[in-house]
């Protein structure tokens, strides 16, 4: 039977990766638009991004395996960021890389949120 302490600990796990891809997925799209978006400023992102991979890693600090996964998913996505501001023919491919990516995450952030629904649940 599974003990409201270990569902509380399985919520707030559960909340921190699905915010960690949400703002992933924010950023790789702000990166495509290549606009500024006036109701949620980059630097906010940003900003929001660093807290939730810093939590989010910090939790995983009991899984390195995991983190390591983790770690490799931000690094990607910021060196494809970076990738798409250089232009020429490394813009094109890293844009395709992080369309690929946005898929990854908002799958991942849905098998997410229906295992935190389930969690909620007990």
């Amino acid at each position: 039977m599974v003990t409201h302490a270990l569902t509380a600990q399985h919520i707030d796990i559960a909340e921190a990766f699905i915010r960690l891809y949400v703002f992933l997925t924010q950023y790789i799209d702000s990166c495509e638009s290549g606009t500024v978006n006036q109701d949620y400023p980059a630097a906010e992102l940003q900003k929001n991004l660093a807290s939730a991979r810093a939590e989010m890693l910090n939790i995983l600090t009991a899984n390195p395996v995991v983190k390591g996964k983790v770690e490799k998913e931000c690094e990607q996505v910021f060196s494809l960021v970076t990738r798409t501001l250089m232009g020429g023919a490394e813009k094109v491919s890293a844009r395709d890389a992080l369309g690929a990516q946005r898929v990854i995450f908002q799958t991942k952030t849905v098998a997410l949120s229906d295992l935190l629904a389930v969690y909620r649940a007990f």
